[in-house]
């Protein structure tokens, strides 16, 4: 085997790689293990980080090596995942080298929880991940696909395995967007058993790519002994995905929201895309009313303008306004802006107050209509008044008893 062949790679090193390592690791023929550490923190944990790396090598049955390792305040799942990602393109091996996982990352999701916001990750870059729940979005999706570069994509799967299991995501819904196609296909393997809520399928056109997804799943699922549910978020964007948006979004009954990603989607077009929306009016409506038809959440796309919160708010309230349940969000900072714009405002909140007792105040009576002032009010929307209370007494915004106070 030529010297080429026996060195491998993985992880950052440049100015931006905080959080992170780079690792080398050159296999010998003898001589037993070299290890070279380049770290600020070296005094303080030089010897754990060495141990660690020991450790690693020895469960891969790695016994002749030169590892050298570039420290930038890497986590030791970071440090175990780069070392791992590098072996692994050594050697040929389906052993897994695992920390145990974290409790705070034992919890499940279910389907009727609020996604008003989800904050995406790019999966090769671990210093993003570190605090990234204390900012309270719904949803922490570590991103496999377009924030990873390809050449990125194997050592990504490490990392998100590995935070999956050790980073703290304070209770935010765990999501992963996998790549498209037999790349994502492979990916599953380093999520599927390890917590993760939500799955992402990226540039989805047929409900065909919801079955091989949910058939791998399954397989994975069985290997590993799993009962936890884990659900799909399909994303749509293309025109012709827009167009097969109803038979994909009842394809499973673990989907439970479908986005639209409008950046593709207008690129396929070969149109801009505005803060307006008019070129895109046509997808959203109709991935909205796809959504409603299948009794899923609707989620908006990204809005790419991190520095512009008062468009950022215009925008969440013209989405809400079509339908929409959520959006997605590139920066901690459109968080808030994201929850206060499609949590009910008191106006909602009072009109709500009023048909609902309305509606209790007339079953009292046995009466089978509902009247509020001299209109008369529609079952359905009864039941949309409903929706609104429950969101708001899950926000906080509104007492539990808020009957036993109402004066109307």
């Amino acid at each position: 085997m030529e010297l080429g062949e026996q060195i491998s790679r993985s992880g950052n090193c440049d100015s931006n790689s905080k959080g992170d390592c780079f690792v080398s690791i050159e296999l010998k023929q003898s001589g037993g293990v070299d290890f070279e550490l380049e770290s600020k923190v070296k005094v303080f944990y030089g010897k754990s980080i060495e141990r660690l790396c020991r450790s690693i090598l020895a469960f891969f049955s790695v016994e002749n090596a030169v590892i050298a390792v570039k420290d930038n305040g890497a986590l030791p799942y970071v440090i175990a995942a780069r070392i791992e990602s590098a072996v692994k393109q050594l050697i040929v091996s389906e052993k897994e080298f695992l920390f145990d996982f974290i409790k705070d990352n034992l919890y499940p999701s279910n389907k009727e929880r609020f996604r008003f916001s989800r904050l995406y990750l790019p999966g090769n870059t671990p210093y993003m991940m570190i605090n990234a729940g204390l900012h309270k979005p719904n949803g922490i999706i570590l991103d496999l696909e377009d924030a990873v570069a390809v050449s990125k994509k194997n050592e990504a799967r490490y990392i998100v395995r590995n935070a999956l299991r050790s980073q703290n995501f304070y209770g935010a819904e765990r999501m992963v967007r996998i790549n498209q196609g037999e790349l994502g296909i492979e990916d599953l393997a380093f999520i599927v058993p390890h917590n993760v809520h939500v799955i992402l399928v990226p540039k989805c056109e047929f409900a065909a790519d919801i079955y091989k997804i949910e058939e791998e799943i399954r397989r994975i699922k069985k290997r590993e002994d799993l009962i936890q549910d884990i659900f799909l978020m399909p994303i749509i964007e293309s025109a012709l995905g827009v167009e097969n948006a109803y038979e994909i979004a009842v394809s499973s009954h673990n989907i439970v929201a479908m986005a639209i990603g409008l950046e593709d989607y207008t690129a396929d077009l070969g149109v801009q895309r505005t803060n307006a929306g008019t070129e895109s009016l046509y997808a959203r409506m109709r991935v909205v009313n796809a959504c409603h038809a299948a009794k899923i959440q609707a989620i908006d796309s990204v809005f790419s303008d991190v520095g512009d919160m008062e468009a950022l708010a215009e925008n969440v309230k013209r989405s809400k306004s079509l339908g929409f349940q959520g959006m997605g969000c590139i920066h901690p900072r459109q968080i808030s802006v994201i929850h206060e714009n499609f949590a009910p405002n008191w106006n909602e909140i009072e009109r709500a107050k009023k048909i609902v007792n309305a509606f209790h105040e007339s079953e009292k009576n046995g009466l089978a209509v509902v009247s509020v002032g001299t209109k008369m009010v529609d079952p359905p929307v009864v039941k949309r008044q409903l929706k609104v209370l429950e969101l708001a007494i899950n926000l906080g915004i509104l007492s539990k008893d808020w009957r036993s106070e109402y004066v109307g």
